[in-house]
């Protein structure tokens, strides 16, 4: 009798966890936005990057322990002082309507982001390079003008694309942007604008079919909305409002159907200022304003403690960040200080400055459904009609506002987040280049110092020297304010717990989803 006790402890405790995995069902994800458009190298917002990262690849990716390593490329040699990169290919790699991949597709990408007519905000990257060569079919070469920091990991996803399917058409008019054919994991099989995206396992993925059937976004603008979604089965994922995070998922019923996730993000929200307007010209008013904004009071009040101040473009555990910078605690006698110095003194007394007889007023635009900035708006708001500022507050749904106010420069201010990444190099959003469309440097801030400071960084490899341009370039923006740097949020994801295989690192968690899987019996969705 107790050997036969013996054989099922053994059974429950070694083998049942050795399990094999279970192929089928679906993941249903919640998203605020939709996507714009699936063709990395032309989108610019992150729902649309989410979506293709799981149908295209590139030649590397960052791995969980954020090192760089190889994806469609096998192997890659750096040579002649950091200025070639060879990447060998892997072989047998089919896109998903069955051609071969090619160095052709690496190089007719590389062709097409540098192409001056093709409206990326990335190509500065790729201009870098002198020379981009095809040695055979598997083996691909670039020859940089001199050696480029953030050469390798520039050449993840935004590059290769079918060269078969897109060769001597226009990309802004093709329809491939809203039905792609990648490399990826995931398949794209429909999208229904402002309602899902749905995309369907890649049978032939050379890393080993998905074990997922099927990923679905649902698009639900209202994070209310979403969250009732979660907890009646319509979404098995969501990303949790730190209200919901804090005070509406702690009893046990929810915590046996899911997990919660708590990690300091890759990303930051800060206030934005249009910097071609005559309000936010003066250095002195965006500091003023930096000065009037309680930080700390956002982080108590909108986040419930899940997340720090922001002190500049980089979250505080990264090796580049300085902690050194000018900061701007909430000081209100500073803000009335430094704008009566700018010239802007309540005259009429009505209780709003104005200059040269116009009152300091302006609109704040911000998505729709991100309750949290939202609410920062309205906590900035109170404050600054503290300090004698009227500012009004509007959103916009997150495609409308991309298309119409980001991308036509057609704002006063805004409050938005940027998802940042463990390479430093920011010249995409900082350098002057970048200030026409499609250049992510909406805001138009110009400073040749900075310019300089990130051409330099691009072509240094010491990583002591990188620091040190790094921490100067921060200093810099931490005196001119062209942003008011407010704070990085804790990322909050919660997931059904029939999930299987999430395994959380440095990354974050969703770097491997590839590899969840959902026991048989559990699987609830078999067709979307």
């Amino acid at each position: 009798m107790w050997l036969w006790y013996a054989i099922i402890i053994f059974l429950l405790v070694f083998i049942s966890p050795l399990r094999a995995q279970d192929y089928g069902g679906a993941l249903v994800i919640g998203s605020i936005g939709d996507a714009s458009i699936l063709i990395p190298m032309l989108a610019t917002d992150a729902t649309s990057h989410e979506v293709a990262g799981l149908i295209f690849n590139g030649l590397v990716k960052y791995d969980k322990d954020l090192n760089l390593v190889g994806d469609l490329a096998r192997d890659y040699k750096i040579s002649d002082g950091g200025k070639t990169i060879t990447f060998y290919l892997r072989r047998g790699v089919r896109w998903q309507d069955g051609v071969e991949f090619t160095a052709q597709d690496v190089l007719f990408g590389f062709k097409l982001i540098t192409n001056p007519k093709t409206p990326s905000a990335y190509a500065g990257d790729f201009l870098e390079v002198k020379k981009a060569e095809v040695l055979d079919r598997y083996t691909f070469r670039v020859h940089y003008k001199e050696p480029f920091a953030p050469a390798l990991g520039s050449w993840g996803n935004l590059v290769v694309l079918p060269k078969h399917l897109l060769a001597g058409k226009d990309i802004t008019k093709v329809n491939f942007g809203r039905h792609p054919i990648g490399t990826g994991p995931f398949k794209f099989k429909e999208w229904r604008p402002q309602e899902k995206i749905v995309l369907e396992a890649n049978p032939d993925y050379f890393a080993g079919r998905p074990y997922l059937n099927y990923i679905i976004f649902r698009i639900i603008p209202d994070p209310a909305t979403m969250f009732m979604e979660l907890k009646t089965g319509g979404i098995d994922w969501m990303d949790l409002t730190p209200l919901q995070y804090a005070r509406e998922t702690n009893y046990p019923g929810f915590n046996q159907q899911f997990r919660k996730y708590k990690y300091l993000s890759f990303s930051y929200t800060y206030l934005g200022y249009n910097l071609r307007h005559p309000l936010f010209r003066d250095k002195r008013v965006r500091q003023a304003l930096s000065y009037a904004i309680n930080k700390e009071e956002i982080i108590r009040g909108v986040l419930y403690g899940l997340g720090v101040v922001a002190t500049g473009p980089y979250k505080p555990d990264t090796w580049f960040y300085n902690p050194n910078v000018r900061r701007y605690p909430y000081n209100p006698e500073k803000a009335r200080e430094l704008l009566a110095s700018a010239g802007w003194r309540d005259t009429n007394g009505d209780g709003i400055l104005d200059k040269n007889g116009r009152p300091f007023e302006f609109t704040v635009l911000t998505n729709q459904g991100n309750t949290s900035r939202l609410l920062t708006a309205q906590v900035i708001q109170y404050r600054l009609a503290q300090i004698g500022i009227k500012m009004h507050i509007r959103t916009v749904e997150w495609t409308a506002f991309i298309k119409e106010f980001i991308d036509k420069r057609r704002f006063e201010a805004v409050i938005l987040g940027w998802t940042t990444s463990p390479e430093p190099d920011l010249y995409d959003i900082w350098h002057s280049s970048k200030i026409n469309p499609p250049g992510l440097n909406f805001v138009g801030y110009a400073n040749p110092e900075v310019d300089h400071l990130l051409e330099e960084g691009r072509h240094t490899f010491d990583r002591a020297r990188r620091k040190e341009i790094y921490d100067k370039f921060q200093e810099i923006l931490a005196e001119d304010q062209p942003y008011t740097f407010l704070y990085v949020p804790m990322a909050l994801p919660c997931i059904h717990r029939r999930f299987r295989g999430i395994k959380p690192a440095p990354i974050g968690i969703s770097y491997n989803l590839e590899r969840w899987w959902v026991p048989k019996d559990q699987q609830k969705y078999y067709a979307p």
